[in-house]
């Protein structure tokens, strides 16, 4: 928290200062209004504790320069007069509270950690109004998983920038989220905008708000999401649908660490840290000249890259139990549970949708399953039964299986204790093995799948001796 002090009396700032420094809350001085002018347009501020009386600007004239310039900032009124004129007058322009010289401390480090709180607050609920992502977390114990873990928690701690990469669905706004949780604001907002979701014409607007008569039907200042965000996170999914124009705009606030509403004459300072995802080749369009190569190694100073459902099945039991209790809370629906044949179909497939994907499967089994247990005969992929069916053998799941062999369920077992499925996928990858020399790579590639996700069913079916 900093916090702006301004008063034409130096035993008095110098008080404050040290009392804010006792708290733990760091303060910057100002003697009279214009110089807190100066210092509230060049950097941001959690609050303003002013003075009124004082020579050049007054303290209520610093409230109406405050108002008027649009500087978001609560502050609180202090004065050796006790005139309620004086304070009712402050109130109306702004100050969220009002004291009397000499003040209890205390009372003056509690008013300003309730104003900051509640500042924080207010922009919360605006910013989930804004934005529509739903919040989850990160489930699982794969070691994809714990690898992302462990680097999710060496980034949290700075405020650098980060570009997460990812195919659609995997998850890349939970990361965004947990490192937002794990960062050194938490308690400050987590501004979600999704760039291919904003009409090009009203993006600069979202991001950046604007002045009263900016436009044709801009009846009120709007404040921005790079506001809103105060010293939080700002997310900025599917960047690569951000227009040329806008990234230059992008890469100025990420120089300059300031924002110019539309409309408006005054830069204002913003502190947010700014996280970004895609799920295209970014580099591929760096090349090609539909990204700009300066704000891309802005934004791409940490990197993290989330991996594909289908590099970590391990995780699909405990996701699709977590999926599930989440649809069922909302469905009103505490009965249901995924039977075994259910799971492990589900830990077949390799899911193209990625968690989105699962989400949508247990959804669709939920509504139309009968009965307390949701079984393999009763998960639809985009409203076919059965989960998969490609020609690799390694999407097909044991509904398809069973088909081809005349059984039913998790009876149907081949040689050596494996499923129907299991035998077909180890066919496949033992034949995909010796036709390439043993290259596990190209065998990957062959099949349609990753090179991880071969590693481990090769390690499974013990294909590796």
């Amino acid at each position: 928290m900093r916090v702006l002090v301004v008063d034409d009396e130096a035993n008095i700032r110098e008080s404050i200062r040290k009392l804010l420094e006792l708290e733990g809350i760091d303060s910057a001085p100002a003697a009279e209004g214009t110089e807190a002018a100066q210092l509230l347009r060049a950097e941001p501020f959690d609050a303003v504790v002013t003075d009124l009386r004082m020579p050049g600007m007054s303290g209520q004239e610093l409230l109406e320069l405050m108002r008027d310039e649009g500087i978001r900032c609560p502050a609180i009124m202090i004065s050796a007069l006790g005139e309620i004129h004086d304070a009712v007058q402050a109130l109306k322009t702004g100050a969220v509270d009002y004291l009397i010289k000499p003040f209890d401390p205390d009372e003056l480090v509690h008013k300003i950690k309730v104003a900051v709180q509640n500042k924080k607050l207010e922009d919360k609920v605006e910013a989930v109004s804004r934005t529509t992502a739903p919040i989850s977390r990160l489930i699982g114990e794969s070691e994809a998983v714990k690898d992302l873990r462990r680097s999710i928690e060496k980034i949290a701690k700075t405020d650098t920038t980060v570009l997460i990469t990812g195919e659609s669905g995997s998850g890349k706004e939970v990361i965004a989220r947990e490192i937002h949780a794990l960062s050194l604001h938490p308690d400050d907002p987590f501004v979600a905008v999704n760039i291919g979701g904003i009409h090009e014409n009203l993006m600069e607007s979202e991001l950046f708000g604007h002045e009263k008569g900016a436009f044709t039907g801009a009846e009120a200042r709007k404040i921005g999401l790079f506001e809103l965000a105060g010293s939080g996170t700002l997310f900025l999914d599917e960047i690569g649908e951000m227009p040329p124009q806008l990234q230059v705009k992008l890469l100025r606030v990420l120089q300059e660490r300031k924002i110019r509403r539309l409309g408006g004459v005054l830069d204002i300072p913003v502190n947010a840290r700014i996280l970004s995802a895609t799920n295209k080749d970014i580099e591929e369009m760096v090349r090609g000249g539909k990204f700009r190569e300066d704000l891309y190694y802005r934004l791409n100073v940490l990197r993290l890259e989330v991996p594909p459902l289908r590099e970590r099945l391990d995780d699909i039991p405990i996701l699709a139990v977590y999926i599930l209790q989440k649809i069922k809370a909302r469905m009103n629906r505490g009965d249901a549970r995924l039977a075994a044949d259910a799971l492990e179909a589900l830990s077949n497939y390799t899911y193209p949708g990625n968690v989105r994907e699962l989400e949508n499967i247990l959804e669709r089994a939920l509504i139309y399953g009968e009965g307390d247990e949701i079984h393999g005969s009763d998960l639809e992929v985009s409203g076919s039964k059965a989960i998969g069916g490609t020609s690799s053998a390694l999407l097909t799941t044991e509904a398809t299986a069973n088909e081809t062999t005349g059984t039913k369920g998790s009876d149907a077992f081949a040689p050596n204790g494996l499923t129907a499925l299991e035998a077909m996928e180890r066919e496949a990858i033992r034949k995909a093995l010796e036709r390439l020399n043993g290259n596990r790579s190209r065998a990957a590639e062959d099949l349609g799948i990753s090179r991880r996700t071969i590693q481990n069913k090769i390690k499974r079916y013990g294909l590796g001796r």
